[in-house]
């Protein structure tokens, strides 16, 4: 299917993960022009040369390290994907540290806020934009011992439903994808911890945390990043162009409700 965006150019923040790597080889297909970042440049250079993209490391947790990167980028952009993020502290909700915190508002929630300043603006100039923020299936179904992470991405999902409600009209549309349990370094390293801790193979960490911990993901496994990607390269689409303010889960089932 054509998409419609040939010749477009996208940012893709968080780019070196698998969600982000996936979402570029979908747009890269589409012939959208990339430009690419994350906090490691060394794992930038293999995946720009691979899409034949710019590409410039990033730290967004701060504003200072925002604006550092914007220097380097620009913010001319027709689209942009922001798969930044990292999973934060867990355990009991009560007893996160403030650095707990801090750094899972900063990187998941506030980075995009940073960011939504420069990046919005210009497409709302020209009339024609697409934002997509990677949320979680924990915006809808929060677990107690992920409760930074938790907190973080239901608030990037109130700020990216405000500025669809405030904006689409000009021509922007601003959406949110919820993954669940998705095969990428994030989860990988939580099922390597898992797996050391329980005395199991990576492989029976996987199928014990499916059935102890995600019942409801009704396919038995986890996703794969090209899943999620498909998805995020609809929404940056023109046949997206009725679509806005929306969460769409890419989850498995693994949410139980059938609200957010």
């Amino acid at each position: 299917m054509d998409l419609g965006i040939k010749g477009r150019r996208a940012l893709i923040t968080g780019a070196s993960g698998g969600m982000g790597r996936e979402t570029a080889r979908f747009l890269a297909a589409e012939g959208v022009k990339l430009f690419l970042t994350d906090i490691d440049d060394d794992k930038l250079a293999p995946i720009a040369a691979e899409f034949d993209a710019e590409y410039a490391a990033g730290d967004l947790s701060s504003q200072k390290g925002c604006e550092e990167f914007l220097a380097k980028s620009g913010t001319d952009f027709d689209i942009w994907v922001h798969a930044t993020g990292v999973t934060g502290g867990k355990g009991d909700p009560l007893h996160m540290s403030e650095d707990d915190w801090s750094d899972a508002l900063n990187i998941d929630f506030l980075s995009a806020v940073r960011m939504a300043r420069h990046m919005c603006p210009p497409m709302m100039d020209r009339g024609w934009g697409r934002v997509v923020f990677v949320t979680s299936e924990n915006v809808a179904q929060p677990y107690p011992d992920e409760t930074v992470y938790n907190s973080a991405k239901s608030a990037l999902l109130s700020f990216a439903k405000s500025i669809a409600m405030q904006h689409s009209h000009s021509g922007m549309l601003v959406n949110c994808v919820a993954p669940a349990f998705i095969e990428t370094p994030m989860t990988d390293g939580m099922m390597e911890k898992r797996s050391e801790e329980r005395g199991e193979s990576f492989d029976e960490a996987v199928e014990s945390f499916l059935k102890e911990q995600r019942p409801y993901l009704v396919l038995k496994r986890r996703g794969k990043a090209e899943e999620v990607a498909a998805v995020i390269a609809m929404l940056c689409s023109d046949h997206a162009s009725f679509v806005t303010g929306a969460n769409w889960r890419v989850d498995g089932g693994a949410v139980g409700s059938i609200n957010v």
